[in-house]
């Protein structure tokens, strides 16, 4: 009975460390594989990129859209 129980415990603690290095890998991975999140610093600058790409957006249809569309020639002179 002595040897039974002695195979016993051996399987029990080799379960056991098997157990703890899945665990140290399931934590070495997770460490690895973090999440990307932006700081202050790039989130200012993707709000500010989108802003000059709306703003440049909204110049252009108001510039160069109504110079296409205009048949008649200028007469005017803003300039002397």
């Amino acid at each position: 009975m002595n040897s039974w129980h002695n195979e016993f415990m051996h399987e029990y603690h080799r379960q056991r460390i098997v157990e703890e290095i899945e665990q140290l890998r399931l934590e070495r991975l997770a460490l690895k594989s973090h999440v990307y999140h932006p700081r202050f610093f790039e989130r200012t600058m993707f709000k500010f990129a989108n802003w000059m790409i709306s703003t440049g957006k909204q110049l252009r249809k108001r510039y160069e859209v109504p110079a296409v569309n205009c048949n008649k020639p200028q007469t005017e002179r803003f300039a002397n």
